[in-house]
């Protein structure tokens, strides 16, 4: 049978199911094979693609799917690039992602351009693009980064910053390079390319997110939320290359974007990073590895010494760059690695330059040969720089990565807590099912991955299958989104006379710390509910008590305004639920604005000082003039209310008017009240 089917198969492979099994394969085997050896798996897929190339033993020729599949993937690449960039991280290190933009492009700029001119002997516009080459870097070792948790680290923020920078500029240099050498520059070139960039920049930075928010505000279906993510990455690219950038600066753009509009902690975003790493970005791997020529560097001398060259000036140009950027920031070796490892290695920007320049013909030998821009020993030295520097960058990102990951999961004191976080979510509406699961994953620690639970109450005086029925279908739809959002919920079923009793009954045998109560989109927030249902549950658990109303997705909210009553950093539950708030933003974006008296804001300051979040302070003084808030609240914004238990040392007599004053003046706004935590009768009551 075998020899049967081994007769029929013709290399390169052209039956398209045959063709994509054997590139599952690999993609399912070369990681798991070569992580045995310590080899990262991006450097086993690049190695995989060049031994089945059409260089190695031609199973799989780089045809227009390979091609398309692998454009999909560095655009994925860069993408996500742009998506997981802590906004917040990046406004406060703006200042040093610049300084290591200029750092990692005129160094390379200035000792490729020396090299290219008195080494290589290439002319001056021959060597500033070569140079340029040089200055552009992939994040080829991202995915590493993202496997091992710290794309939030100083480090991570500063060269994907950077990296929008420095490739920005060198692709601005190709394009001007190429214009001088086919002879096309006439007096308008710079204005029009400064227009160009300028409006495409603007209109992707506030149009996309515009469109997004519209979109996600009014479209809950799985399937079209994902496709148009695809939409908007590659529209970003069709339009960077509309303004004579390369689609990669779109892609990334694009990132930046929607980064707010897509949370971590989303459904969404785990399905675009899943997408993304099991096939779009193998496939960019694979295609990048079909590029390599191992036989010219055995035939063609010249080929081998410009390969040398680019290789020893690339890495040592990126390397300073990155030493400078440490000794400048007083950053840690391992973030200096990281740095190297994230801007040392050559692919996509290099390749696209490199082909663009070998592709421009500037005229003929005598003899009819085409002389180029980039000559085809630069090219296949390209391929050998790619390969040399994917190489050093993944293991220099991968041991940088690893230790830095390391000190914080030993170091963080939250980290060690976070075991006995545990949330708990009383379901009983399909309606609002989603909304409620969403916030409790916005307001958990991150590694926090089984400390939800659902809970659904029956009446054990009515035998209904229905309400059993109904109520496991709830439960089910709570259990399925925790899941999409790679957090495992624990489903709950009680039969009792009374949810508040049972809801307490929970608490006390789960050990749970944290209580999310929900009311559904039109319901009022009315004295009776906040009466009987949660005074019954404040009076009788000291849990931290959020009572939640949706009005639009928490991804789409722009700021969460915060109204803090006065002394209510004296309470036991102060700093949970200010960690809570962090939790929120960090995990969904947006800005904090955080309303209360000066003593008070001044501890939140202390506290948010040193937390990569965008957070304002505006002072409140008087709660019976609540409504100022009305008149500063937008149709996008979420209010907070931090309540307090009655006798407690925060609490104000203005709090009974609260829910009025939702019903009448917030109607368009979510809103979630927060009952911090109190102290047990047998513990301190306050903090002093």
């Amino acid at each position: 049978m075998l020899p049967i089917i081994l007769a029929n198969i013709t290399l390169p492979l052209t039956d398209p199911v045959l063709k994509f099994l054997l590139i599952l394969v690999i993609i399912l085997a070369a990681p798991l094979l070569l992580n045995k050896l310590r080899i990262p798996h991006l450097l086993g897929l690049i190695i995989a693609g060049a031994v089945i190339g059409p260089n190695g033993f031609n199973l799989v020729l780089r045809d227009s799917s390979i091609i398309l599949s692998g454009t999909a993937g560095l655009l994925y690449i860069m993408f996500l690039a742009g998506l997981e960039i802590d906004l917040g991280d990046f406004k406060k290190n703006k200042w040093k992602s610049l300084t290591f933009g200029m750092y990692t492009f005129l160094i390379p700029m200035a000792l490729g351009t020396a090299v290219g001119l008195y080494v290589l002997d290439f002319s001056m516009l021959t060597s500033v693009l070569l140079a340029s080459m040089f200055a552009s870097h992939t994040l080829i070792a991202y995915p590493i980064i993202s496997k091992l948790g710290i794309t939030k680290d100083k480090s991570v923020g500063i060269t994907v910053g950077g990296t929008m920078i420095t490739d920005t500029l060198s692709l601005l240099v190709l394009t001007v390079i190429v214009e001088m050498a086919v002879g096309k520059m006439d007096d308008w070139f710079w204005y029009r390319l400064a227009a160009a960039v300028v409006i495409f920049f603007a209109f992707v930075m506030i149009v996309f997110p515009l469109v997004g928010r519209w979109f996600f505000k009014r479209c809950d279906d799985n399937i079209s939320q994902y496709i148009f993510v695809l939409v908007m990455v590659f529209l970003g690219a069709y339009l960077a290359e509309l303004a004579g950038l390369e689609s990669i600066i779109g892609a990334f753009l694009a990132g930046m974007a929607l980064n707010r509009l897509i949370p971590s902690t989303s459904p969404l975003m785990n399905r675009v990073e899943f997408v993304g790493n099991a096939i779009f970005i193998p496939f960019f791997l694979l295609g990048v590895g079909m590029l390599i020529d191992y036989r010219a560097f055995f035939t063609n001398i010249e080929t081998i010494k410009v390969g040398a060259v680019m290789i020893v000036v690339a890495t040592a140009a990126k390397y300073a760059a990155a030493w400078l950027t440490q000794k400048t920031f007083r950053l840690t070796i391992d973030q200096r690695r990281v740095i190297f490892g994230l801007s040392n290695a050559q692919a996509a920007a290099t390749l696209a330059a490199v082909m663009v320049g070998y592709n421009v013909i500037l005229g003929e030998t005598p003899d009819g040969e085409p002389i180029r821009l980039l000559n085809e020993s630069v090219l296949n030295g390209t391929i050998l720089m790619i390969l040399v520097t994917c190489t050093m960058a993944s293991f220099s990102a991968q041991k940088g990565a690893h230790n830095i990951a390391m000190a914080d999961s030993s170091g963080d004191k939250e980290d060690i807590d976070e075991h006995k976080e545990r949330i708990l979510i009383p379901v009983s509406y399909e309606r609002n099912v989603t909304e409620l699961v969403n916030l409790s994953t916005a307001i958990k620690s991150k590694r926090n991955k089984d400390g939800l639970f659902a809970l659904n109450v029956i009446d054990n005086k009515v035998s209904d299958e229905k309400a059993s029925k109904q109520a496991r279908k709830v439960l089910n739809m709570a259990v399925t989104t925790a899941s999409a959002t790679d957090n495992k919920l624990n489903d709950l079923l009680r039969y009792d006379l009374n949810v508040v009793n049972a809801i307490i009954s929970v608490i006390k045998e789960q050990n749970i710390t944290d209580l999310v109560l929900g009311l559904h989109q039109g319901k009022r927030a009315t004295s009776s509910f906040l009466g009987n249902m949660t005074e019954g549950i404040l009076g009788q658990s000291n849990v931290t008590t959020l009572v939640y109303r949706p009005m639009q997705p928490i991804a789409t909210v722009k700021r969460h305004l915060v109204v803090v009553p006065e002394q209510a950093e004296k309470e036991v539950g102060f700093s949970m639920w200010v960690n809570k708030i962090w939790n929120v933003i960090q995990n969904t974006g947006g800005k904090v604005v955080f309303y209360g008296t000066e003593t008070t804001l001044g501890y939140l300051k202390d506290i948010y000082k040193k937390r990569p979040i965008e957070a304002e302070f505006t002072t409140f003084e008087d709660w019976d003039d609540f409504l100022i808030i009305f008149r500063e609240i937008k149709d996008d914004d979420m209010l907070w209310v931090v309540m307090s238990r009655r006798e407690r040392i925060s609490y104000h007599a203005s709090m009974n008017r609260i829910p009025n004053y939702l019903n009448k003046y917030f109607l368009v706004n979510g809103f979630v009240l927060i009952f911090p935590m109190q102290a047990g009768e047998t513990d301190n009551r306050y903090l002093v």
